[in-house]
Order: structure tokens, then C-alpha cells, then sequence
């Protein structure tokens, strides 16, 4: 059974549009801002499919080539993140904490066989785990350095009562950074019942079966889980030795 194509036409760029506009306004009419970050990123992502809809057959022809597309999402993935957390956050947090939440997890699944090893599946299994660590980096990494600057009075009473700097540092942040977690277990704990993710439908209508795109997409979210785990400790770690330095 092959997937069902989105019509493109007149109705679909309509779609589109009134639906981008509409959350534009609602932002906009209640006082919230971010309608022209509505904008620029629906643009932004119209501009980058389209790109990516051309280059990408070619791309997945060859390793190298797959190879080379997965640092750039890489590169992408650490200055995004870099750039949500602050000025406060170096780029090497951000391009540690990603990598060592990514690599361990995506050579578990290629040398113990969990996915098929081909350029058409680990592309975009490598592009959903470093989307999952940089979200998780980037909540980690604000949340770390807006608990660090609110509670500095509280930061400097733990070491007025011994903690050593780390220590009184991580009491402060570590409650709060740990928060940003939350809608990766969300996802997990809902997935079947609130949603049905990208990867079991994919997979289901690519041909398999329910149990075949069950075990895709439990595989893919427990392992973001895991990557994500990783992405927050090692970004709260780096900070908090970072502002320390």
C-alpha cells in the first residue's frame, strides 16, 4: 500500500497560508507576540523543504553524501540550540551535549541491527534524534542560566554553608532543567492514545504491519528518550562548569 500524496495546487498553498495567518493574528491580537516568528518560520521551512525535496534523492544515494547531510543537520542543530539558550552558552555546550546524546544512541541501533543499515533509514532516524537533542538542550540550557542569574542570592547561601560551587550550583538548576524532559515523556506515555507519530504511520503505510510500525516507533521514541536524557545532564554539567570558570 503506497501513501497517499498531498495535492499540490492552488488549495494547498490556500491551506497553508490562512492556516500560518491565522496563528499570526492570534498571537498578535492577544498581546503574546511571536506573529512575525510565525512568519519567518513558515517561510523558512517552506524555503528549506523545498531545498531539501530536490537535493535529497540524490543525497541518499551514496554514504558519503548522507553522511555529509547528517553534520550539516548536526551544525544546524548545535547553533539553533546555542542560540535559544543565550549568550550565557558557548557553542561548544551545545555541539557536546548533542553529540554525546547522538552518537552512543545511533551506533546502538547500526551495530546491534536494530535498523535496517541503509542511507534511506538512518538519515532521517539520525535527523529525528538530533531534533529531539537539541530541543532538549536548548529548554536545558535557558532554564539552567535563568535559575543560575534569579537565585544567585540562594546559589551564594549554599556556599555560605559549605556546599562546594558545583554542588550549590546544581541544587539550584539541576529541578528546573530536568523539566525540560517533559515533552518527551509526554509523547511517550500518549503515543497511541493522543498521538500517532510520524514513524508508525510512515512505516504503516509504507507496507508493514501494526505490530512491524508499533515496534518502529517504540524503538524511536525510547531511544530519544534516552538521547535526550543525555543532551540535558551534559548541558547542565557544561553550564554550570562553564559559569564557574
Amino acid at each position: 500500500m503506497s501513501a497517499p500524496a498531498v495535492p499540490i495546487g492552488p488549495a494547498l498553498v490556500a491551506t497553508l497560508s490562512g492556516l500560518t495567518l491565522a496563528g499570526a493574528a492570534v498571537l498578535r491580537l492577544s498581546g503574546l507576540g511571536r506573529a512575525r516568528a510565525i512568519l519567518g518560520a513558515a517561510v523558512r521551512a517552506t524555503v528549506q523543504l523545498g531545498v531539501v525535496s530536490l537535493v535529497i534523492v540524490a543525497v541518499l544515494r551514496a554514504w558519503w553524501s548522507s553522511g555529509a547531510f547528517i553534520l550539516l543537520m548536526y551544525a544546524v542543530a548545535t547553533v539553533t540550540a546555542r542560540r535559544r539558550v543565550g549568550a550565557g552558552c558557548p557553542v561548544p555546550v551545545t555541539a557536546l551535549a548533542i553529540a554525546a546524546g547522538v552518537a552512543p544512541a545511533l551506533g546502538v541501533l547500526l551495530v546491534g541491527r536494530a535498523l535496517p543499515v541503509t542511507p534511506l533509514v538512518v538519515l532521517p532516524t539520525a535527523g529525528i534524534l538530533i531534533g529531539g537533542a537539541m530541543t532538549a538542550t536548548s529548554l536545558a540550557g535557558r532554564r539552567t542560566l535563568d535559575e543560575l542569574r534569579a537565585r544567585h542570592g540562594e546559589y551564594e547561601a549554599g556556599l555560605a554553608l559549605g556546599l562546594l560551587p558545583r554542588d550549590a550550583a546544581m541544587e539550584i538548576c539541576r529541578p528546573a532543567a530536568g523539566q525540560a524532559l517533559i515533552p518527551a515523556l509526554d509523547q511517550t506515555r500518549t503515543v497511541g492514545l493522543v498521538t500517532l507519530p510520524g514513524a508508525f504511520v510512515g512505516v504503516l503505510l509504507g507496507g508493514a504491519g501494526p505490530v512491524q510500525a508499533g515496534a518502529t516507533q517504540l524503538l524511536i521514541l525510547l531511544t530519544l528518550l534516552a538521547v535526550e536524557a543525555v543532551a540535558i545532564a551534559l548541558t547542565v554539567e557544561l553550564l554550570v562548569r562553564w559559569r564557574r570558570g
